[in-house]
């Protein structure tokens, strides 16, 4: 399956669309039924997360969203391109959201430079030949 991106403004209106595309596909992707609302939960912490950042640092910038289904597995990676002043720490904490996102993603890669953040988040996936 081709790579689905998704682009929005950071507004918390958003985000919910987020959340159905990513969930729509999974499912076309193959994810099991009874994961498909871990996706949805996980997909809203990463882009609420996404949100504020830009909110506080670029509210021009869009959150961007890549979906993929590749080799057996659904993976999604919310990217932000909030580059944070020097001195303020990093953009991801441990915290409540974050936790979220590693207890449900069967595998999370939190990836921090200078120009933005990226959260790469897979689960299982078993594609049909259409």
């Amino acid at each position: 399956m081709a790579t689905v991106e998704l682009s929005f403004t950071p507004l918390p209106a958003h985000v919910r669309t987020a959340r159905l595309v990513a969930a729509a596909v999974a499912r076309r992707s193959g994810v099991d039924e009874s994961l498909l609302e871990e996706v949805r939960l996980v997909v809203g912490e990463a882009c609420s997360r996404a949100v504020e950042e830009h909110q506080l640092h670029c509210p021009t910038e869009p959150v961007r969203l890549a979906l993929t289904e590749e080799a057996g597995r659904f993976e999604v990676e919310v990217t932000d391109t909030s580059a944070r002043p020097a001195g303020t720490g990093p953009a991801v904490s441990g915290g409540f959201g974050i936790a979220v996102i590693a207890g449900l993603a069967d595998d999370v890669q939190i990836s921090e430079t200078a120009a933005g953040t990226s959260i790469r988040m897979s689960w299982p996936s078993a594609v049909t030949a259409s």
